[in-house]
């Protein structure tokens, strides 16, 4: 990657980041439905609490974003013999192995954007018991000062006593938007599919389509020759 880019991928688009927080809390919190199904995901995606912003993304939308996941090594696709639909799980560990408190703080990111260490504190609860605020602070600053950095600290809103944490999976962040104190959605946001698949991602589906067309070609074929077949005894 190149100096503009540390990271070992290309960064994550919001629907990408959704998908990867989602999975890796339900490992944690589900973990007798973990991995997930399609459908289980994209509820976990829309899911309207723990998120900010609440999304409405549709199968399509969340498909392409797995699939752009699984070309960055960031997801991966279960096959299980017992399984009777396909299941994904998260593969962090592919670029980043992190222990599990780390892992935790970087999902809570993921999920709900910019927070401070207490907020963080509060709300990873739910995955990883912190001993105390000063334990949360230790483990941002480890994030922060990776040879990759994972997480940063944002200037100080005006009025406000602490600093938020953000991600940086997705490229460094937009200071002056993130200073702009975000009006209260009354909903939540419909994300129209924008993903940009990688050549290789598009090829891939391109010859899964022509195949499924094919096999429909030669399934009505042969359903016009049965049917020929019958006529000929009425």
């Amino acid at each position: 990657m190149s100096d503009e880019n540390p990271l070992p991928h290309e960064p994550l688009s919001l629907i990408e980041t959704r998908i990867l927080g989602c999975l890796i809390e339900k490992e944690a919190t589900t973990p007798d439905l973990y991995p997930l199904t399609l459908n289980s995901l994209i509820n976990a995606c829309n899911q309207k609490s723990n998120r900010s912003p609440a999304l409405e993304l549709e199968e399509e939308t969340v498909s392409a974003g797995l699939e752009s996941l699984r070309h960055k090594k960031l997801a991966l696709l279960v096959t299980q013999t017992a399984a009777r639909v396909a299941k994904y799980k998260h593969s962090l560990d592919n670029h980043y192995p992190l222990p599990s408190p780390q892992v935790t703080i970087l999902a809570e990111l993921l999920l709900r954007g910019p927070q401070t260490a207490g907020e963080l504190r509060t709300r990873c609860e739910r995955m990883y018991h912190f001993d105390g605020l000063d334990t949360m602070r230790d483990e941002l600053q480890q994030l922060a000062t990776r040879p990759t950095p994972l997480v940063m600290e944002l200037p100080r809103q005006p009025g406000k006593k602490d600093a938020r944490f953000v991600h940086l999976l997705a490229g460094p962040p937009n200071l002056e938007e993130l200073a702009t104190p975000s009006a209260t959605s009354s909903g939540p946001v419909k994300v129209d599919l924008a993903i940009t698949l990688p050549a290789e991602a598009e090829a891939r589906i391109a010859a899964l389509e022509a195949t499924v067309s094919e096999q429909a070609g030669a399934i009505a074929s042969l359903r016009e020759e049965l049917s020929a077949f019958r006529s000929q005894f009425e």
